[in-house]
């Protein structure tokens, strides 16, 4: 299992396909030479000002170095104003532990499910009853077990703290990612019907 983001990037109408062509030109060789495996890119197929990608890293330490490198280094610095000017919000960023994600050659269509188990409220001073998240867990991997194979490439929230913090990541949420159809989970979630981007 690797650490792995799910980005999940808001753009100014009409600006996908411009940031889909530089990101397939510069970013992803740029951050493959720094050790980030980049997985799969995706038109949200539901909004036509999304765009969706995946990314992971061996460890947290070699996120952050890896983090350092592509962001302090010379491709990006060259190309960070055009990126930055598709973009509304560039911050909703699921921080997880999983296989990655990249779909088979060919692939036209993906179904990805974004499973919220629990989260803190953010007014509380005190966490949310930690049986009660251990039971919804413990369901959750019963679900699984009954529905989920290895190609739903299953991901869980990764609860270390982001150490990187020009990129900020989700926090306070405890969810599941999978790709492809399953039977219903009985927890609060989000289908997105994602088409990936070919080379």
């Amino acid at each position: 299992m690797t650490i792995v983001e799910l980005r999940q990037y808001t753009l100014h109408p009409g600006a996908r396909e411009t940031l889909i062509e530089l990101f397939e030109r510069e970013f992803v060789t740029g951050q493959q030479a720094v050790g980030i495996t980049v997985g799969g890119r995706f038109r949200d197929l539901d909004d036509p000002d999304r765009f969706v990608w995946l990314r992971a890293f061996p460890s947290m330490p070699e996120r952050r170095r890896a983090l350092e490198a592509f962001y302090g280094g010379p491709v990006w610095q060259a190309h960070r104003d055009a990126a930055n000017a598709t973009m509304v919000d560039s911050d909703d960023v699921l921080l997880l532990r999983g296989p990655g994600f990249t779909p088979p050659p060919g692939t036209r269509e993906v179904l990805a499910t974004v499973c919220r188990l629990g989260a803190r409220r953010p007014d509380a001073d005190v966490e949310v009853d930690a049986g009660a998240t251990a039971a919804a867990a413990a369901a959750f991997e019963a679900y699984a077990e009954g529905n989920l194979s290895p190609h739903h490439a299953l991901h869980r929230t990764e609860h270390a703290e982001n150490d990187f913090l020009r990129l900020p990541v989700r926090t306070g949420e405890d969810v599941r990612l999978w790709f492809g159809p399953a039977a219903p989970a009985p927890w609060p979630l989000r289908r997105l019907r994602l088409e990936p981007v070919t080379p």
